[in-house]
């Protein structure tokens, strides 16, 4: 006779109680509470190191149908602080399968709850936005719950990239002739990112977020790159640093999420943080230069302020043509999210009128989809064949 399921409890720091039954690992856990609306990818998104001290909701409201293989992690664990689905599939039907999501869940210890309404979890979310939360099967009373819920601390002031980040360097070697040399900072980066590059001819040096000025030019790159991860971006003083002593150089510059945070503030600008956030693998975005709409896989909760917004904490009304001088040459908004306007990449023109570096909020890697950004990783190579081919002159 199959075992009755335990009951538990996701309460959010405003009061919202949602009653379920427990899926994955038993006990409490927090974080604050975000949703993605991706169809796919569950296994990509909860290894993804981005997710890190976050309670994830799937929209989607049946989660596990594919089990779990393993070949598509993103990083050696699951990152995700909770896990909230409607429907978790009774059985996985799939070739490359190993176990079910519940057991893998399970096994890592990682808390979750199922059978609740996802649909009114997330409304609430879009109304009220990201918020604290807990999910246990030990205390299932609201106000019990929401006490220790309003202990945890807020995401925003969070340093967590320093949480994620390998603790040793690591090489990534390029696939077929050897083009380019790059150094990834991981800043939380997802598997598939150094293996796009390393498809493109570039050996990937990944080092650790701490990674001094001396350490990164030791390696001779081509060319920089800051991954995605988790965290406000306003404490990443080190990579910040970092990159303005490396932009000072010329040494051509490609981030991605995190790392087109972090470039902002070594532009100059601001960051805050989003109401929701952005988190999916379905999010238009518009390519200022070439007039041409992305679908694009995103998750994170902040984004780059850029100057002349009424509200230093939007980008929305910003004017987004402007244009801004820094001390490394003139900064610009690349792409732009047609949802809500929010910059979603920046680009930089040296002082010697010639492209230096680029970010983009998004994720072009995108394992699970969708892959109309690819050709991103194309742009970083055309970056350094110019930066390589100035050297020469």
């Amino acid at each position: 006779m199959k075992p009755a399921l335990k009951a538990a409890l996701l309460v959010l720091e405003d009061g919202r109680a949602f009653a379920g039954t427990s899926y994955g690992a038993t006990g409490e856990t927090f974080g604050e509470a975000v949703f993605t609306t991706g169809m796919t990818g569950y296994q990509e998104t909860l290894t993804d190191p981005s997710y890190h001290r976050q309670i994830v909701t799937q929209t989607a409201p049946h989660i596990g149908n594919t089990g779990v293989n393993d070949e598509d992690d993103e990083s050696t664990k699951i990152w995700v602080a909770g896990y909230v689905v409607r429907d978790p599939a009774r059985v996985p039907s799939n070739w490359r399968a190993k176990r079910t999501l519940d057991e893998q869940l399970k096994t890592q210890g990682v808390v979750g709850i199922s059978g609740i309404d996802t649909r009114a979890l997330t409304r609430h979310l879009r109304e009220r936005g990201a918020m604290r939360a807990g999910i246990s099967t030990e205390i299932l009373d609201p106000a019990a719950l929401l006490a220790k819920v309003l202990e945890q601390p807020a995401m925003a002031g969070s340093d967590l990239a320093s949480e994620v980040t390998v603790a040793e360097a690591y090489v990534v070697p390029a696939e077929g002739e050897k083009r380019f040399t790059v150094v990834a900072l991981d800043l939380g980066i997802k598997t598939m990112t150094p293996k796009r590059m390393a498809e493109r001819g570039i050996e990937v040096h990944v080092l650790p977020a701490t990674a001094s000025l001396e350490e990164v030019l030791a390696v001779k790159p081509d060319g920089i790159f800051m991954s995605n991860g988790p965290g406000d971006p306003e404490t990443t003083e080190h990579p910040t640093t970092l990159l303005k002593a490396l932009l000072e150089q010329g040494i051509p510059y490609f981030g991605i999420c995190f790392g087109n945070q972090v470039f902002g503030r070594a532009l100059g600008l601001g960051t805050f943080k989003l109401k929701y956030g952005h988190r999916g693998i379905n999010q238009p975005v518009l390519d200022r230069a070439t007039g041409k709409v992305e679908i694009t896989a995103q998750n994170h909760g902040f984004a780059v302020a850029w100057p002349g917004s009424e509200n230093q904490h939007s980008a929305v009304d910003a004017p987004l043509d402007a244009t801004v001088e820094t001390p490394y040459g003139i900064a610009e908004v690349s792409h732009v999210s047609l949802n809500d306007n929010v910059v979603e990449g920046l680009k930089l023109t040296g002082r010697d009128g010639k492209p230096l570096a680029f970010s983009v909020q998004y994720h072009p890697e995108a394992a699970a989809g969708p892959h109309d950004s690819a050709y991103l990783f194309d742009r970083f190579v055309e970056l350094m064949t110019v930066s390589t081919e100035k050297g020469r002159s």
